[in-house]
């Protein structure tokens, strides 16, 4: 089996990461990749020649170019890995769908736009992992075509969030249940940081777990957004803080969406 590293001069951010990730897993040959944004090289083991490798990644215009190739001995060793790395974004999976039910039940009953909009955001996050997961074994149309579906899916719900904000904002709607609202964020806000520890004490360099990262810290800060909306909400005694943080959150929700649907069309 060979290593072949790569210099990839675009390869600044996940974003391209996950590029060049969906991109190579359309290879049989590929067997595994090692990113390193800091210097923007991906180690790549791969069966057979580099060529075929080489011409996928300079169909993506982002400045591949091959360092080295050699023989590597720790190839099959390090394949072993994927196995942690699928149990670990399985159980961020599960945290972060228990959330969207736990939350979007408590924004209900909380009558918190806040919390709904957080609900829906671990929904789209839940989304994004359950695609990493697939990514591993897909062909490269079946991951371009779920990617697509998620990318949607997300942004319809951004939409369906951004029109109640404004139906609320414009109705008079009850003030958000302050305890409520603070427990249950609290509660998500133990979880996610829970779950970010995991991912970074993996040390995985994986574009799926990096993503991953992302992600739950967005999560971090929108829990931290919730709580902050419901103390502003009791100080005061108007509904606005609420919607705004919900407006943030969606915020979010669509820029992910955005940017699984740019993926797709790579």
């Amino acid at each position: 089996m060979q290593k072949s590293t790569f210099y990839i001069a675009q390869m600044g951010r996940a974003e391209e990461e996950q590029k060049v990730l969906t991109r190579l897993k359309g290879q049989a040959t590929v067997k595994r990749l090692a990113f390193d944004l800091a210097t923007r090289q991906v180690d790549i083991w791969h069966t057979g020649e580099v060529r075929p490798v080489s011409s996928a990644l300079s169909t993506l215009g982002l400045g591949a170019r091959l360092l080295t190739t050699e023989y590597s001995e720790r190839a099959e060793t390090a394949l072993d890995t994927s196995g942690e790395e699928r149990k670990l974004l399985q159980l961020v999976l599960f945290i972060n769908a228990a959330f969207f039910l736990i939350e979007l039940a408590a924004g209900f009953w909380a009558n918190s736009m806040g919390l709904i909009a957080d609900s829906l955001n671990m929904l789209a996050d839940a989304l994004v992992y359950g695609l990493s997961l697939w990514v591993v074994s897909g062909t490269l149309a079946r991951q371009k075509n779920i990617a697509k579906l998620s990318g949607y899916f997300q942004l319809a719900i951004a939409m369906l969030g951004f029109a109640e904000v404004v139906r609320r904002y414009l109705g008079a709607e009850a003030l958000p249940d302050l305890w409520t609202m603070v427990g249950v964020s609290a509660f998500a806000l133990v979880g996610n940081s829970v779950s970010l520890y995991l991912l970074r004490k993996s040390q995985g360099k994986g574009a799926h777990l990096k993503a991953s990262m992302i992600f739950t810290s967005n999560d971090v800060i929108a829990n931290m957004g919730v709580i902050l909306a419901g103390a502003l909400v009791y100080v005061t005694q108007s509904a606005v803080p609420d919607l705004v943080v919900g407006t943030l959150v969606f915020l979010l929700v669509a820029r992910g969406a955005f940017q699984i649907l740019s993926l797709a069309k790579n």
